[in-house]
């Protein structure tokens, strides 16, 4: 679709776009291929799925990779799915705050929009953190950099100002660099394996599907020890949810994006489809690499290192640690680019209770929402400062705060999706977009990605994440009492009825300045 959209096509784009109460600001020049790259580059197996790949081996063994993730890229693939047939309908920037809002209400959309930007922000915040330690553990014996917490803070601060500066300078530079990332990340993956299963000692294909227990000691420490091997396997399930996420991205891109309407369903939905596949094969073949496995869960968190040192040659290391590295540099600048987009959106419709207005401006010059890029990076940063540093017990927060990310996120997935199963067919919505799905595959697809919101919930808050049940919940006492005091009186939320038609004559003069004509 980059060459043939027609002028037909971009009238539609904007006219569905000014029907939900908004203008044509941000520039819309994404293609459908930039849409499904900028998901698939948040995803980025290269990222989660090699950082968080011991919650596999440590908890049941080689069946964590083959069988785990599977299960767990289900239950993602649920919730992409639902998600698809709503970003179809209201093809917006404001993503699952504003699905939330007009399904179900203002209170909804408000816990939704900061359930989603807290998650987008501590996200990128453990994105990046996750590159300092892995350029630690490829390169960093190279540049004295033996991965400090002040390394990681200073490394993070450096990187996340980078992606900043691409995403302010237009999205035409962002997608550029996410379209080279998604053929790195395939390109890398293909090579990791085929090297993987090249140099390993031994193809012993049982292991993908025989449950071990190393919990404990055993797998590193990176589980408590137990006996129970169910909740063990419930646990490795955080491996695939914790890498298949960041998908909304295509949709809060949606107003830079030609097609919306098919553009970003197919996006969502083929990012999380490619991603598992490719994934699963790539965690498959490092297991199979794995000289003994008793030895590589005991590893813990360094088991992938590990293996790579043991079976693979030093030059192929390096230019496989160069593209992993790079995929994952990309992946933190494309989580920029839907964090600051979620922001923008948000602030559009006075959501932030300072500062609204600076947040939802845009360059003329770049059609980009400068400001709300540069304080997604401000928050990041601090982020990133405060929980590498602040101790609870001797350890720092930086864990406890990553699960309750994860929470964070899926629970803002799930309210709009909640909410769109039950105005399905009403006046809240009476037609589905042009992607959709039959009526009783649509529910029983979101009743079922629900039901999978309910055991990613048990098993974020289960030891030794115990302390995530109480982040979570203290938030959301907070939320709702701000809420009751403040901001139900504040906050209108998105345009709806009346309020659309009165802001025509406020959304040519928006695009006037921006020097967009349609």
């Amino acid at each position: 679709m980059a060459d043939d959209y027609t002028d037909h096509q971009k009238k539609e784009d904007v006219k569905v776009l000014h029907g939900m109460g908004y203008a044509q600001e941000l520039s819309r020049s994404m293609s459908r291929f930039s849409n499904f790259a900028i998901s698939f580059s948040i995803i980025c197996i290269l990222s989660g799925g090699i950082n968080s790949f011991a919650q596999a081996t440590s908890s049941v063994g080689g069946a964590g990779a083959g069988i785990g993730w599977i299960a767990g890229c289900i239950v993602s693939g649920m919730f992409a799915l639902s998600m698809a047939q709503i970003a179809s309908a209201f093809p917006t920037a404001g993503g699952l705050y504003h699905w939330g809002s007009i399904l179900g209400n203002r209170f909804w959309g408000w816990l939704t929009a900061w359930l989603n930007l807290l998650g987008l922000i501590t996200v990128l915040g453990a994105i990046n953190i996750g590159t300092a330690y892995f350029f630690a553990g490829s390169f960093g014996g190279n540049f004295g950099f033996t991965g400090t917490d002040w390394q990681i803070v200073g490394f993070v601060a450096v990187i996340t100002v980078i992606q900043a500066i691409f995403n302010h300078i237009g999205i035409k530079a962002t997608t550029f660099l996410t379209d080279i990332s998604g053929y790195i990340i395939f390109a890398t993956t293909a090579v990791l394996v085929v090297a993987c299963l090249y140099y390993a000692p031994a193809l012993d294909f049982s292991r993908l599907w025989t449950f071990t227990n190393y919990s404990g000691e055993a797998g590193g420490g990176v589980f408590p020890q137990s006996d129970n091997l169910g909740y063990l396997f419930l646990l490795c399930l955080l491996l695939p949810v914790y890498t298949i996420t960041g998908y909304d991205a295509s949709a809060h891109t949606s107003e830079e994006t030609k097609g919306a309407a098919m553009s970003v369903p197919r996006g969502i939905v083929t990012s999380v489809l490619w991603s598992s596949l490719a994934g699963w094969v790539m965690l498959c073949a490092i297991v199979l690499a794995i000289p003994d496995m008793n030895a590589g869960a005991a590893q813990g968190w360094g088991v992938f290192f590990g293996t790579m040192d043991a079976v693979l040659p030093s030059g192929l290391k390096t230019v496989l640690y160069v593209g992993i590295l790079i995929a994952q540099l990309l992946c933190g600048l494309a989580t920029v680019t839907s964090a600051s987009r979620m922001l923008f959106a948000f602030s559009r419709d006075d959501g932030m209770p300072l500062g609204s207005k600076a947040l939802a401006t845009v360059s003329p010059s770049f059609r980009t929402p400068v400001t709300a890029i540069w304080t997604a990076t401000v928050l990041c940063i601090l982020y990133v400062l405060l929980a590498l540093n602040i101790k609870l017990e001797g350890t720092s927060i930086y864990v406890i705060v990553v699960n309750s990310t994860l929470v964070f996120l899926f629970l803002s997935f799930t309210i709009p999706l909640v909410a769109g199963l039950f105005a399905y067919g009403t006046p809240k919505w009476p037609n589905p977009g042009p992607w959709a799905m039959s009526t009783g595959l649509y529910k029983l697809v979101t009743v079922l990605s629900v039901v999978g919101m309910g055991i990613i919930l048990f098993i974020a808050v289960a030891p030794p994440n115990e302390r995530v049940l109480w982040v979570v919940l203290g938030f959301i006492v907070l939320a709702i009492v701000f809420w009751i005091l403040v901001e139900n009186r504040r906050f209108k939320g998105p345009p709806v009825g009346d309020e659309i038609a009165r802001r025509q004559a406020a959304i040519r003069e928006a695009e006037k300045a921006v020097g967009e004509a349609v």
